[in-house]
């Protein structure tokens, strides 16, 4: 093999097969499409789930469980991280943490968890605190401030309208 077979077979532009121009193109008369059958009209393309009529793989499988769309998405932060990352007297908040890389992407709130050690006096803004987060957090003189979370959503503030009386 040389450098120069690499390519070799490779077109740029692929030419379009034109289709319906006689029986001499082989795409002739009905285009490729067969005979009769909703297949042949323009337009038609068969569902990506359809398996011919026999039961679905979609209907096949059981199903189990269900995904919680209204869960927050709580970001888990260990003590050990915050000795490592913060000097004594230093405040954390939410904020700090996403800039120092220690809470990343989308969550609503955070916990900070008590894996570790925590030797150096910190100010700790966080929406939950595990018992032994907060156990080391206060035996190191720091300071532990639960923050409040997003306001729940009101189901149905409007009252409900009676008619009017005659």
């Amino acid at each position: 093999m040389n450098l120069s077979d690499i390519n070799r077979g490779i077109k740029k532009r692929k030419k379009l097969t034109r289709v319906g121009r006689g029986p001499g193109s082989g795409q002739g008369k009905t285009s490729g499409r067969g005979h009769k059958g909703q297949g042949q009209l323009a337009g038609w393309a068969m569902h990506p789930k359809f398996e011919g009529g026999q039961m679905p793989m979609s209907r096949r499988i059981p199903k189990r469980g269900f995904t919680n769309q209204w869960a927050l998405t709580v970001y888990a932060v260990n003590v050990s991280d915050l000795d490592a990352t913060f000097n004594n007297g230093d405040e954390v908040t939410p904020a700090v943490l996403a800039e120092r890389d220690l809470a990343k992407g989308r969550f609503d709130q955070i916990k900070i968890l008590g894996d570790g050690e925590l030797t150096k006096k910190l100010k700790i803004h966080a929406h939950k605190f595990s018992a032994t987060a907060l156990e080391k957090i206060k035996q190191a003189g720091g300071e532990a401030i639960v923050i409040a979370g997003p306001k729940p959503v009101v189901k149905n503030k409007m009252k409900r309208r009676t008619p009017p009386q005659q």
